[in-house]
């Protein structure tokens, strides 16, 4: 069974909603494991009653943890089959690399790169 589009959009969000809720909240993420169907029912993914839900936290090889039409085929396969599988990779980590005094300095005298664009208007772009 294929999602329409506003079931796809409303599933992508509930999904979104359900990994940041397990990215930020160790409490949540337990529960994830838990007891699956109670937390995705906090996000919104209210799943038939008879459905087995399985939580994978590391993605088979050939999936990609990052692409959504993934998970959402998935979805659409739980929804025939009564087996739903979700993806819960760990959290992105963010690079922080702190910029150098040299950078600060230089972007509040208001120089740019040369690597940087900037857009003033829609209408003009300098380098």
């Amino acid at each position: 069974m294929a999602l329409d589009p506003r079931q796809r959009t409303e599933f992508v969000n509930r999904y979104t909603r359900a990994l940041i809720n397990a990215w930020s909240s160790e409490e949540y993420s337990a529960k994830l494991d838990a007891n699956p169907r109670e937390a995705l029912a906090e996000a919104g993914l209210e799943l038939p009653a008879g459905a087995e839900i399985v939580v994978v936290r590391n993605a088979p090889e050939g999936h990609s943890d990052t692409n959504i039409d993934v998970q959402v085929n998935l979805y659409e396969r739980g929804l025939q089959s009564g087996t739903f599988e979700f993806h819960i990779p760990q959290a992105p980590q963010i690079d922080m690399a702190e910029l150098s005094e040299g950078d600060l300095d230089s972007i509040s005298a208001g120089e740019l790169s040369p690597d940087i664009n900037c857009c003033c208007c829609p209408c003009c772009c300098c380098t």
